[in-house]
């Protein structure tokens, strides 16, 4: 039990920990607490394409069953938002997503979502981690039942429904996207949707490879280097491209001028495009950029700033009526959608979007109107159970400056932020799904972020 526990976004751990006695357990957690609750009905179970998920799916629903729920599962892996939507359009009591997201192939990991489709919060993970036990089979004429259902065909048609609210058509007819699955679920659905809406595709690897490669399903630059080179090319078709991570609740945008667009600057784009024809705040993550800010401004509206966790970004779009909610990561949504990131929908909204005006061409513009921001980030090894202490030694470390730029703030929402005199700032937290700190720097340049990065390691890395 003590080997279980819930960060960021639900359990994740290494196969010599995340077993099968130890999913069942807590499977048998959340049963548990819904009985507790006082909650009958069907509970939803998906999982990625890793080697081990399917298994593990099983488990939980034999649990589930056991208990007297029903359990629903998809034909295969499908993505994590498939999962939340499923959920709130089904009526279901929650769901599982067995996944290790964009974890390395010998990772793997469950998230339960609430009937709401929204992240877990505190509340009720805490009360899982509570009840987590041996499984409790009720006599077998009380069993529930298992069955296999499309989730893919459903979100599909929510996804072009609400594009079509936001854009007035989603026709995507002449436009060329660039897909890479990077081997994980959102192959044959996010290229099958954006085929739907139109496009023309072309495909990377986009065929099932438990071991993703041989590297980690993450949608960063330096494993994007072929969907780069074939959207940067002028000799190549591709007007965009796209990929997902693992589970495909987050995605990269690559753009034929830019390469790979930062998350942080297509967050600024579309929040832009969102106000062109809908009003509303916006939510954003601690370490997500300044420049929502700047476009919220522009428009009259408001930003509303949370720890990092999307399940936080979903209480803020609830709480504000957000237009729209994301963080640097990569994972967004959007009003009238479910409130979990969706690598999904996002994908078919961004090439609407381009299909519209080239995103290069906003985000020029963007820049041009607000300044330009560049943000980066590294990691400092340190054991999870570690990460406490050192936050604490920290709030007595904090300097007055940093990089030759007084502290005017210090933002304590999310481990520590610190706002300096120019604008820039730098982030120091603790990674909720590894055993590291995080150290994030934004500023007008690259050389600045830099100097705010080494300065923040240099701060922190004494203390671990």
């Amino acid at each position: 039990m003590e080997t279980i526990s819930f960060g960021t976004d639900g359990w994740r751990a290494t196969l010599e920990e995340f077993t099968t006695p130890r999913v069942r357990m807590v499977g048998q957690a959340v049963a548990t607490y819904l009985r507790d609750e006082g909650r009958d009905g069907t509970v939803a179970v998906g999982y990625d394409a890793r080697e081990t998920s399917r298994g593990f799916a099983e488990e939980l629903a034999r649990v589930l069953c056991a208990n007297g729920f029903d359990v629903i599962v998809p034909e295969r892996d499908r993505p994590t938002p498939l999962v939340a939507h499923a959920i709130v359009e089904r009526d279901l009591l929650g769901g599982f997503a067995i996944t290790a997201s964009h974890n390395p192939p010998e990772y793997n990991g469950v998230k339960f979502i609430p009937d709401d489709g929204a992240p877990a919060l505190p509340a009720v993970t805490d009360a899982i981690a509570d009840r987590l036990a041996e499984p409790e089979p009720l006599p077998e004429d009380e069993h529930g039942t298992v069955e296999e259902v499309d989730l893919a065909a459903p979100h599909a048609d929510a996804a072009l429904e609400r594009v079509d609210e936001i854009t007035g058509s989603t026709d995507l007819s002449g436009l060329t996207v660039a897909y890479d699955a990077m081997h994980g679920s959102g192959r044959g659905t996010t290229d099958a949707l954006l085929e739907r809406a139109g496009a023309s595709l072309e495909l990377l690897r986009c065929e099932r490879d438990p071991e993703f490669g041989g590297g980690a399903p993450e949608p960063a630059p330096e494993n994007l280097e072929t969907l780069i080179d074939l959207v940067t090319d002028d000799a190549t078709d591709p007007d965009l491209g796209v990929a997902n991570d693992g589970d495909a609740d987050r995605l990269a945008i690559v753009t034929p001028e830019r390469g790979y667009l930062d998350e942080n600057l297509f967050f600024a784009a579309l929040y832009d495009y969102l106000l062109e024809g809908d009003s509303g705040p916006a939510v954003r993550t601690v370490s997500t950029t300044f420049l929502i800010d700047r476009v919220a401004d522009a428009h009259g509206e408001a930003v509303h700033e949370v720890p990092v966790g999307f399940k936080w970004v979903a209480q803020g779009i609830a709480e504000h009526d957000a237009l729209v909610g994301g963080e640097e990561s990569g994972g967004f949504t959007v009003r009238g959608h479910v409130r979990e990131k969706d690598g999904v929908l996002m994908a078919l909204l961004a090439a609407a979007m381009h299909a519209e005006e080239p995103l290069d061409e906003r985000v020029d513009r963007l820049l041009e109107e607000h300044g330009t921001v560049v943000q980066n980030k590294i990691s400092v090894a340190c054991p999870d159970h570690e990460k406490a202490r050192v936050l604490e030694d920290l709030e007595g470390e904090i300097p007055d400056a940093v990089a030759g730029t007084d502290v005017e703030d210090v933002n304590t929402a999310d481990g520590f932020k610190l706002q300096l005199a120019d604008g820039s700032w730098v982030l120091v937290r603790p990674s909720g799904t590894e055993p590291v700190l995080r150290v994030y720097a934004e500023a007008t340049d690259e050389e600045r972020v830099e100097a705010l990065l080494e300065a923040g390691e240099e701060l922190v890395e004494p203390l671990v």
